[in-house]
């Protein structure tokens, strides 16, 4: 059986991801590491809702903390359009396939594959991009049928369910309609 690191922002998305390999035979290990969500209390809620989860899934979890609010703004600042794609992902990949590689794991995969509002087809590039480099494989599956599956089955856990990707940014472009509404209502 292959040893398989999960990369996982957070316990809804992983819902699905889990289940599915798991019928495939496969026990992934969920890997926490997303310094790109902010704020804090963002940070620490979906950490520790995925925490609990684990222990209720019984999976094996591996956490490491790094909140990087600094980092991440200097990083982002130049090109917030394409934050997802310049750094957040490569940022949280090459950390999950730097820890695959250290510890003896046979392949990757990312539960940021499961979601409908990923940039999937970038995100695929950078998972095979990073494989080619490291010599750890990229387990590449479109979880994307089984999101809205993922999604009622976490309501149904209790899980804390987010309402926005992560980053400041994602969470401006949550209120963006609101904010035009609001403009034009004034006019």
């Amino acid at each position: 059986m292959k040893k398989v690191l999960m990369h996982t922002c957070c316990a809804p998305c992983s819902v699905y991801c889990i289940d599915s390999l798991r019928k495939e035979g496969i026990e992934p290990t969920i890997f926490w590491y997303n310094p790109n969500i902010h704020p804090y209390i963002e940070y620490k809620t979906r950490r520790d809702c995925l925490k609990d989860y684990a222990k209720t899934v019984n999976i094996e979890a591996i956490f490491i903390e790094d909140y990087g609010l600094d980092e991440f703004c200097k990083n982002v600042v130049s090109d917030i359009n394409n934050r997802c794609i310049n750094y957040c992902y490569k940022k949280r990949l090459t950390e999950t396939v730097r820890f695959a590689a250290k510890n003896g794991y046979d392949a990757f995969t990312t539960t940021l594959l499961v979601s409908p509002y990923q940039k999937h087809d970038e995100l695929k590039k950078v998972c095979e991009e990073l494989s080619a480099l490291s010599g750890v494989e990229f387990l590449y599956r479109d979880f994307r049928v089984g999101f809205r599956e993922g999604q009622a089955k976490a309501r149904e856990l209790g899980l804390y369910m987010q309402k926005y990707c992560g980053c400041i940014f994602s969470e401006e472009e949550r209120y963006q309609k609101q904010i035009e509404k609001d403009k034009n209502a004034s006019i």
